[in-house]
């Protein structure tokens, strides 16, 4: 089961004071012998040290305790039908207290096979495979057929499958060549007619949410002809091409182009919002870094985008309360007065707040300028400070124009 938007946010939401979440992530390694017993032995041994931990702390109740115990034993059974075949990783999500189990598959590249007890459940490795992959659709086509295909996590599935057929040239040519030329220019039309229909079933999944972006791959003669036909919108959507024949492609060969289309363009886009940060930090304009401001921006909602180095460390407490996150290193809450509690992954803390938003979230790799302001920055949506107060005058203006023309105001509150 490969996961979704909506699960990961689910996931994000839950926090349960009276039991413990359970993360854990297997990624397969390659085996010794023929036995495969090496992923079996290192996931009890996860187990046994995360049980330990949880009965050493005083401070748990028996429930908690045994709804954590209830969890492990299942991973160790589910341990011992994986095997390493180096295909697929796996992520289980689990709280026995709440009936709550999810298992789903993912690409065997995450940095180790661990095991998480928490609060929340622990969503870093998902947050860097998927936190700035988007939506994204290929989509395959030559003269009369096209299909298209979701990319998620590594997957090739296909989603549409449509066919035009062309028109048969008759037995003659006719007088002087006519009817060939008639016939040729009426295949034309029928290939023209194909490709607009294919760029409209694309506009109307672009419109729908189903894809964010996408890719082309056609022969290198097709190509002009095709994206002719394509919306504005579409073509904006669209970030990059490959060669390539329908009637031969495989689905390794569809996977591997788009897979290196998507990380190309990750890493470029990556650098691009990278830049822009830094420089509207700099410039007191829409970014922030450090992890105060970034702090401080996330809690008022004026985040867009979150860089995040790959070797971020620095303090932070969490409230147990209202989980307000703060840099200063306080015993109790600012904004609650609770207990607060250190956060010994900082980047790891804030991903519940950034999933539940759907900020776009980029993680950072050996940038000396972006080491130098914190390994932390964000681009914003506008700056609230900013931001100009309504005076009372326009309030109750507003107020009385909405006494009068409620549906007109609601419509216009919309756009």
């Amino acid at each position: 089961m490969t996961m979704t938007r909506e699960q990961i946010r689910e996931l994000a939401e839950f926090q349960d004071e009276k039991s413990c979440a359970v993360s854990f992530y297997f990624q397969p390694s390659t085996p010794r012998n023929k036995a495969h017993k090496e992923d079996t032995i290192l996931v009890k041994d996860l187990v046994r040290e995360a049980l330990r931990t949880v009965e050493s702390r005083s401070v748990e109740s028996k429930d908690k305790k045994d709804s954590a115990r209830a969890d492990m034993d299942r991973i160790l059974r589910l341990s011992g039908e994986l095997r390493s075949n180096g295909t697929h990783g796996k992520a289980v999500f689990a709280c026995a207290a709440q009936n709550l189990w999810r298992e789903y598959d993912l690409p065997a590249s995450l940095p180790s096979t661990q095991l998480f007890v928490g609060r929340h459940f622990h969503l870093k490795p998902i947050a860097y495979l998927l936190g700035a992959s988007p939506l994204l659709g290929v989509v395959l086509v030559d003269r009369h057929r096209a299909r298209i295909f979701d990319l998620r996590l590594g997957e090739l599935t296909e989603r549409k499958d449509l066919f035009h057929p062309l028109s048969r040239k008759g037995r003659s040519d006719g007088y002087a060549g006519y009817d060939a030329g008639h016939a040729q220019r009426r295949v034309e039309d029928e290939t023209r007619q194909h490709f607009k229909h294919v760029a409209e079933s694309l506009k109307d999944l672009l419109e729908k949410g189903v894809f964010e972006k996408w890719i082309l791959a056609c022969p290198d003669s097709h190509r002009a002809l095709f994206e002719s036909q394509l919306h504005s919108y579409v073509s904006q959507a669209l970030i990059g091409r490959f060669h390539a024949d329908l009637a031969h492609a495989t689905r390794d060969e569809i996977r591997t182009h788009a897979q290196a289309i998507k990380e190309r363009w990750k890493s470029d886009r990556r650098r691009e919002l990278v830049g822009q940060a830094l420089g509207q930090a700099r410039s007191n304009g829409r970014g922030v870094t450090g992890l105060r401001r970034v702090l401080r921006s996330l809690e008022l909602g004026e985040v867009q985008t979150l860089l995040i180095g790959e070797n971020l460390q620095a303090h932070a407490v969490e409230c147990s309360g209202c989980g307000h996150i703060d840099a200063h290193i306080v015993g109790s809450c600012p904004v609650c007065a609770k207990a607060t509690q250190e956060v010994v992954d900082v980047g790891e803390a804030i991903l519940p707040l950034v999933i539940r938003r759907d900020i776009e979230t980029f993680y950072v790799k050996d940038d000396p300028e972006f080491d130098k302001v914190g390994n932390i920055a964000a681009l914003l949506r506008f700056r609230s400070e900013n931001v100009q107060p309504i005076s009372p005058v326009a309030a109750d203006r507003l107020e009385k124009a909405g006494a009068a023309y409620p549906g007109r105001l609601r419509r216009f509150a919309s756009r």
